[in-house]
């Protein structure tokens, strides 16, 4: 029973990151999305995972674990696409003349 409600806590959690990738693909921006939750969140699978081959429970709730590690990975290339599209577009803001003098300072 007990690895039945840690596989149901698991699919909760990860039906929210599929969803959060999309939209924040969609936003197009990493604003408002944060870098050092997404670490801390595969931080926390990464333990959970350790303790399931640390106490050799590996069952079908493990491949739970790896789906969400996937999902939470495809958030984390989504933030750096985010992060490069929002670097580009602060670029592009600056108006040519004032690139030359910035670059030249």
């Amino acid at each position: 029973m007990a690895q039945l409600l840690e596989a149901a806590m698991l699919v909760c959690f990860g039906i929210s990151w599929p969803m959060n990738a999309y939209k924040a693909y969609r936003a197009r921006t990493a604003k408002g999305t944060s870098l050092a939750f997404i670490l801390l969140i595969l931080f926390g699978y990464f333990c959970g995972i350790t303790a399931k081959l640390l106490t050799g429970t590996i069952n079908y709730v493990l491949a739970v674990y790896f789906l969400n590690v996937f999902t939470v990975c495809l958030n984390l290339l989504v933030y750096f696409r985010n992060k490069a599209l929002d670097r580009r577009a602060a670029g592009a803001a600056v108006p040519a003349r004032m690139r030359h003098k910035t670059a030249a300072a």
